[in-house]
C-alpha cells in the first residue's frame, strides 16, 4: 500500500526499456520513499528480439512479470493504458475489473512501438507482422499450415527482415523464400558483412529482390515499384515501426511521427515530470544523431532515465553518459550470424564477426538482455538513497 509521503513513479510498458527502467529505479530508491508501479497490457515479458524464432515454431521461455518483480518493491499492474493526462498527472487504465486511474509524481513512458504498414495498399489486410507476440503466433500458425513449395515474401531489408527471412528459410527449406529490399541487400554493412550475408542467402536458397520497394500487397502476391508481381502465399511485413499513438493525444511535445522529444536525461522537454525511453522517445546519440528504434537503444535510455529520476529525487549527480552503439547483432538462422561493428553513431566499420561464432555471440546478447530484465534488482547500482525534500525546478531546456 502506498504511503502518502511516497513519491509515486508510474512506468508505462514492460518491454526491454520499461522493465529495465523499473528495476533500476527499485535499485536506486528506498521503497519507503518511492512507490513504483509498472503497467503492462500482457502478464508476461516478451523477448521481442526473438519473435522470428517464435514465428517459426520455436518455444520461448515464459517470463511472468509478477514473478520477475516479486519482492523488488515494484508493483505490477496488468492493464491496458488508454490515456495520459499530463496536466492532472494521471494515467487511465482498463483491466478485467473495469477502468481506473493511476496518479503519478513522475511518469516513465515506455509504451514502445508496433509494426508500420506505411499506408501501403493491402499491407494491413494481407501481410503478417512479427513486431509482437500476437502477430508472431498468427504467422506461426500460417507457416505451419503451408505446404511444401509455397512462397513466402519478406518485405524489408533491415535487421528484422534479414532475421525473419533466414529463420524461415532455415526452418522450412521446403518453402520458396524471397526478400524484397528498397535498396541493395545489406547496403549499410561493411564489405565483409555484405559478402557473408549474400553467402548465407545463397546457402539457404533465399531470393533477394533488390531496389524493389513494395507498393501493394494482395492475398497471393506483392507488387514492386517497377510493376513486377511477385507470388506470395504469405507476406511478412518488416519495413519499420510506428510508435504507440497515445502520446499524440497528450500535451507532450512530440515529433510528427509521435515520438516524445526528450533532453539528454530522457526527460520530456515540455513536461519535467515525464520521461520517455525506448522507441517512444526521440533521443539524441553521439553527434546529436537520433537513436534508432531498437533494443540496443532502449536499454541505455532506460538506464539514463532511471538514473536521472533517482538523481533528481535524491540530490545526486545527474548522469552525463551519452548512449552509443558498439555493434549490430544479426542472427541468420540458428547456425549463422553477423556481428557488424559500428562507430558510436551507428555507422559500419570494416570489422565484422561472421559464422557460427557470430551466432553464439548474438545468442549470448539475447540471453544477457533477457536475464537483465528477469532479474531487475540484481547487479549495480545497489545503493539506495533517501529521497530529498522536493523543491520546485524549472522546465528543462533543449
Amino acid at each position: 500500500m502506498q504511503h502518502p509521503t511516497q513519491h509515486r513513479i508510474v512506468v508505462l510498458g514492460a518491454g526491454y526499456a520499461g522493465a529495465v527502467a523499473a528495476g533500476r529505479l527499485a535499485r536506486r530508491l528506498r521503497p519507503q520513499d518511492a512507490a513504483i508501479t509498472l503497467v503492462n497490457a500482457e502478464p508476461h515479458f516478451v523477448e521481442r528480439v526473438r519473435m522470428h524464432q517464435l514465428a517459426t515454431g520455436q518455444e520461448l521461455r515464459a517470463r511472468p512479470l509478477d514473478e520477475m518483480f516479486a519482492k523488488t518493491g515494484v508493483e505490477v499492474r496488468i492493464a491496458q493504458v488508454t490515456g495520459v493526462d499530463t496536466d492532472r498527472r494521471t494515467v487511465s487504465v482498463t483491466d478485467p475489473d473495469g477502468t481506473g486511474e493511476l496518479a503519478y509524481d513522475t511518469l516513465v513512458y515506455a509504451l514502445g512501438s508496433a509494426w508500420n504498414p506505411q499506408d501501403v495498399p493491402g499491407a494491413a489486410e494481407h501481410a503478417h507482422e512479427i513486431a509482437g507476440r500476437p502477430g508472431a503466433l498468427r504467422l506461426r500458425e500460417r507457416l505451419a499450415g503451408l505446404a511444401a513449395g509455397r512462397t513466402v515474401v519478406v518485405v524489408g531489408g533491415g535487421l528484422t527482415g534479414l532475421e525473419a527471412a533466414t529463420e524461415i528459410a532455415e526452418a522450412r527449406p521446403d518453402l520458396d523464400v524471397t526478400l524484397t529490399a528498397r535498396g541493395e541487400l545489406g547496403d549499410w554493412l561493411s564489405p565483409k558483412g555484405r559478402r557473408h550475408l549474400r553467402k548465407v542467402f545463397h546457402t539457404l536458397g533465399i531470393t533477394a529482390r533488390e531496389n524493389a520497394a513494395v507498393t501493394a500487397v494482395a492475398a497471393d502476391h506483392v507488387v514492386t515499384t517497377d510493376g513486377t508481381s511477385v507470388p506470395a502465399d504469405v507476406t511478412v511485413w518488416t519495413t519499420g515501426f510506428a510508435v504507440h499513438p497515445l502520446a499524440r493525444a497528450t500535451t507532450l511535445e512530440v515529433t510528427d511521427t509521435g515520438r516524445i522529444v526528450v533532453d539528454a536525461t530522457m526527460r520530456s522537454v515540455s513536461h519535467p515530470d515525464v520521461y520517455a525511453v525506448g522507441d517512444a522517445a526521440l533521443a539524441a546519440g553521439p553527434g546529436g544523431k537520433p537513436l534508432r528504434m531498437s533494443c540496443a537503444s532502449g536499454v541505455p535510455t532506460a538506464w539514463q532515465a532511471a538514473d536521472a529520476v533517482a538523481a533528481r529525487l535524491t540530490g545526486a549527480k545527474l548522469p552525463k553518459v551519452t548512449p552509443r552503439y558498439f555493434n549490430q547483432c544479426i542472427s541468420l538462422g540458428r547456425s549463422q550470424g553477423l556481428i557488424q561493428y559500428v562507430t558510436a553513431d551507428d555507422r559500419a566499420v570494416g570489422a565484422a564477426l561472421t559464422g557460427r561464432l557470430a551466432a553464439r555471440y548474438k545468442e549470448l546478447v539475447c540471453k544477457s538482455a533477457a536475464w537483465g530484465v528477469a532479474n531487475p534488482t540484481l547487479g549495480v547500482p545497489t545503493r539506495r538513497r533517501p529521497v530529498a525534500p522536493r523543491t520546485p525546478e524549472p522546465a528543462p531546456t533543449v
